[in-house]
């Protein structure tokens, strides 16, 4: 099946996202393409696609669930080759996407193909087991990495991340209210969704420019 990108941002960017969807949500939901767009305002060129299991549900009424993490690693490099991104990579996801990325990324990174790995939501544990880890091999990751992660997030809240331990190639946004989809409940925090993503945006084109330059 040939790989369907949406793609936001200038088609001259300096720096190209691609970005792969959670695990319950297609490509185009409202929080994939508010944070596509934040990123594309902010100059990066920002592509997303599907995983083929997403795809079918657009075209069956019988949902199939997700394959097991490390079968789609070959789904997230079919993409990466079909994209044929000009200048630096940057690959990531929200939640399931951005594990999947961070999966295949060493050995993207070692042999030059991507710059760097970008995760919203990084979905560390599910909800209500946080014994189920889901970072052994962010332990020894060697890409530069950026996971934007709100400080209420049930796969991973702020004070559960503090006691892991993660790479020092990891670098850590945490948007203050935040649940899984970096949403804060603007009446306790003060900040709406917008605000976070731009800011999240932002942070992500200043360490880009660390990363890729």
């Amino acid at each position: 099946m040939a790989t369907k990108f949406l793609v936001d941002g200038p088609a001259r960017a300096e720096c190209t996202i691609l970005l792969a969807h959670g695990a319950g949500g297609p490509m185009d939901t409202p929080t994939m393409t508010a944070a596509a767009k934040a990123l594309a305002e902010v100059g990066f060129r920002v592509a997303r696609f599907e995983f083929e299991y997403m795809a079918a549900r657009r075209h069956s009424v019988v949902r199939k669930p997700p394959p097991r993490a490390e079968k789609l690693g070959p789904e997230y490099l079919a993409a990466i080759d079909a994209l044929k991104a000009k200048g630096p990579l940057i690959i990531g996801g929200k939640s399931m996407g951005g594990r999947i990325a961070s999966m295949i990324a060493d050995d993207l990174h070692a042999a030059g193909r991507i710059a760097g790995l970008l995760c919203l939501g990084y979905p560390f544990h599910p909800p209500g087991r946080p014994e189920q880890l889901r970072t052994a091999h962010l332990v020894k990751l060697k890409t530069p990495a950026l996971i934007v992660q709100g400080t209420r997030d049930p796969f991973g809240s702020r004070a559960e991340v503090s006691t892991y331990a993660l790479s020092k190639t990891i670098k850590i946004l945490w948007l203050e209210d935040g649940d899984h989809d970096l949403k804060p409940r603007k009446s306790i925090s003060g900040f709406s969704a917008a605000d976070h993503l731009e800011t999240a945006a932002r942070a992500a084109a200043a360490w880009a420019g660390r990363i890729a330059a």
